[in-house]
């Protein structure tokens, strides 16, 4: 009977086993099916590359950004000064380090020369875009040095008081291709997305690639150094990628390796808030230089600052544009608009509701248009027509 029990046994003991694999099988297959399990590189959306003897797990991020660094670099120029300034000698020596040495003019001067800024190219005849700030000084002058260590003279600045936007000129030399960057469209960006900046941060890191996402849209700031009046700039992007002074002037780049921004400022005090001015506000610029050969656009000619609804309310006043200057002969000028108006208005549509502010209003303009105005001063409204006026970048 034992060897009846025995064959019993092994009998139900394969039984088991055969429904065991059986059903894990099954199990599996149906898992898969409606689970959709898949390796974990398939998970992560990683690829695997040879390496030299090795394999290396490279992140789908990874390669968009060192494919974006490549094709984008060589457009991306370092923007430094050259300029002549008297040298200084001691004249009072302290041995105990108490009053510190006391300068004096020594009759000499000597020529100085640093990296103060980036630029990108946006023409193969040598057009450079970067910002006002960093060429503002009128007494220096200023070369850009290319990816490859090539140095070029800047022959041309153009200046834009407005949008803190400039336009360097050099001359190509024989043998060296400038290659353009292509430019996006900020009209349709989003926040979330992804962003790469290219730069000479600190003004000694040479083409330094940092990543981030927009943070926000249509910002409006304040721009300064701390020292002279601010800059007025509104419709800005705000994004986390990495910026710092050395990196003003460069591109702010889509996925795509696309210029959709120029990065403008960092906010004092704070981390990861940067600020780039949106590519279509100079796009419209350089299609105009193309065609005439000078930067000419539509200009309002004024420095202004948004009032808040509080600060509207409890200073009885209308919501909108309090102007903080007008620039001498501008269109504003022209119409009698005066420092403390408060533009309320402009053609019937309130300023607090125009995206991008005055900028978005003016950039949508031609040289000739005319603007109904609603001001407010001495406490009444009324209404001024302005016609936009010329303004060269210069």
């Amino acid at each position: 009977m034992w060897y009846k029990y025995f064959l019993m046994k092994n009998f139900v003991a394969g039984l088991v086993i055969s429904v065991i694999v059986i059903f894990s099988a099954l199990g599996g297959a149906l898992a898969d099916r409606l689970f959709v399990f898949k390796p974990l590189d398939a998970i992560f959306g990683r690829k695997t590359a040879v390496g030299t003897g090795s394999q290396r797990l490279v992140l789908n991020e990874e390669n968009v950004v060192i494919d974006v660094a490549e094709k984008v670099s060589p457009s991306v120029v370092t923007v430094a000064i050259k300029k002549d300034q008297a040298v200084a000698t001691p004249f009072v020596f302290d041995p105990f380090g108490v009053m510190g040495d006391q300068l004096a003019p020594s009759g000499k001067t000597e020529t100085v020369q640093r990296d103060i800024g980036t630029g990108f190219i946006v023409g193969s005849d040598g057009l450079i875009v970067t910002n006002r700030h960093v060429v503002a000084d009128l007494t220096a002058t200023y070369k850009v040095i290319t990816k490859d260590n090539t140095e070029y003279e800047v022959k041309n600045i153009y200046r834009d008081p407005i949008n803190d936007l400039a336009i360097l000129k050099i001359e190509p030399v024989a043998g060296k291709d400038l290659v353009a960057v292509s430019l996006g469209d900020s009209g349709n960006l989003k926040v979330g997305q992804f962003v790469i900046a290219i730069g000479t941060a600190l003004g000694e890191f040479r083409h330094t690639v940092t990543t981030g996402v927009i943070s926000g849209l249509g910002r409006g700031i304040t721009a300064g150094d701390g020292f002279s009046s601010g800059e007025q700039l509104d419709g800005v992007i705000q994004t986390d990628a990495a910026i710092n002074p050395g990196n003003s002037g460069g591109p702010l780049l889509n996925s795509s390796g696309q210029v959709i921004g120029v990065n403008v400022a960092v906010a004092g005090g704070a981390q990861n808030i940067g600020f780039a001015l949106p590519i279509n506000v100079i796009k419209d610029s350089l299609t105009n230089f193309n065609k005439n050969g000078k930067f000419d656009r539509p200009s309002f000619g004024v420095r202004y600052r948004m009032l808040d609804q509080q600060t509207a309310l409890l200073n009885d006043m209308p919501e909108g544009a309090y102007v903080v200057e007008v620039v001498v002969d501008s269109s504003a000028d022209k119409a009698g608009i005066k420092n403390g108006d408060i533009i309320v208005s402009v053609n019937g549509e309130k300023v607090k509701n125009i995206k991008g502010g005055l900028a978005g209003v003016i950039g949508s303009k031609k040289i000739g248009d005319k603007l109904e105005v609603e001001i407010f001063r001495g406490g009444k409204t009324q209404k001024v027509t302005v016609e936009l006026l010329g303004s060269k970048l210069n």
